[in-house]
């Protein structure tokens, strides 16, 4: 067995307070985002909400946009697997337990930073290219775990469309919840959403 070098030693616990602080730096950006929206969340305000300075920030995040674009890709890949966590012998054939899952996705603060920085990728060529890319990513991802959750075949006719319904009916919901929280109407929904989903899904 090799000698560790004093520099190796020190690197582990460098590299290890350089993830954190990264990560820190992504939590706030999001929660920003969300609370104050894209004009109100500058890399000074994000850093001071994390606990960093301006320039530890920015040596993880050169620019605002790498930052937030960041930022919301990795709570998006926090929610993945989250909503994977819910199930992890599978959905076993509850396909409402699925669709109130998928809807949850839409009304945290996520999706309400995720609208933040749509709006603002609407009117910023640079940042409106990145938020492209990676919406379709995340989109793709989602998708693929609606239909393995929900046990859908997407060979067969409308299935693809029915599953991507869902997820759009689900987005819907996570707007109207940003003026008001109506959870009632929402479950009614979800109820209505899973016995459709039955009808056309099959098993």
């Amino acid at each position: 067995m090799g000698v560790v070098s004093p520099v190796d030693r020190d690197r582990a616990p460098k590299q290890d307070r350089s993830r954190a602080t990264r990560q820190r730096l992504l939590e706030a950006a999001v929660a920003c985002l969300a609370e104050h929206g894209w004009a109100g969340s500058t890399v000074s305000v994000v850093a001071e909400r994390a606990g960093v300075s301006r320039g530890a920030a920015q040596h993880h995040f050169p620019t605002r946009e790498d930052l937030f674009t960041a930022a919301v890709e990795y709570v998006a890949e926090e929610r993945s697997l989250a909503l994977r966590a819910l199930f992890p012998q599978g959905a076993a054939g509850d396909r409402r337990a699925v669709v109130s899952a998928l809807v949850d996705l839409y009304t945290g603060p996520l999706f309400r930073a995720a609208l933040h920085l749509w709006v603002a990728a609407s009117n910023e060529e640079q940042l409106r290219s990145r938020v492209t890319e990676l919406e379709a990513r995340v989109g793709r991802e989602t998708h693929r775990i609606a239909v393995e959750l929900l046990g859908a075949d997407e060979s067969g006719p409308g299935v693809r469309e029915t599953v991507q319904g869902l997820l759009d009916m689900a987005r819907g919901l996570g707007l109207a919840n940003l003026l008001t929280d109506d959870a009632l109407r929402r479950d009614r929904v979800v109820a209505q959403w899973a016995a459709l989903l039955e009808q056309n899904l099959g098993r």
